[in-house]
């Protein structure tokens, strides 16, 4: 069974799951090189594992969500200058085979990840 890559987008100062979020994936190393590009849908997630399994392998990536415009829209962050705008998230694949769920929680003043199911 090949692995995968899936993400999604949790407001956590509204209480919602966060649509309209644009995601890029890169793959890390000598070169940063751009994997894949996605928007969350109204559950937060993408529509499509943001890796497939045809395209996953081990080795280091990042995560890198443009959070900034989504903030501003609905009244979390105003100005030209935002607390957090693009929050990366970098982490490893060590094993070829799992699934790998990497979720943002995003307020206006912070956020969190973890390896989730």
């Amino acid at each position: 069974m090949a692995g995968y890559l899936t993400t999604h987008v949790l407001d956590t100062a509204r209480g919602v799951p966060a649509q309209g979020v644009r995601i890029t994936l890169f793959a890390l190393g000598e070169v940063r090189r751009e994997l894949a590009q996605a928007v969350t849908n109204a559950d937060g997630r993408t529509n499509a594992p943001i890796l497939p399994s045809d395209a996953f392998a081990p080795g280091e990536y990042e995560l890198l969500f443009a959070c900034g415009d989504y903030l501003e829209r609905h009244g979390l962050a105003t100005g030209p200058l935002k607390f957090l705008d693009a929050v990366p998230i970098r982490f490893a694949v060590s094993d070829g085979d799992a699934h790998y769920h990497v979720p943002l929680l995003l307020s206006p003043f912070g956020y969190s990840t973890y390896r989730g199911s």
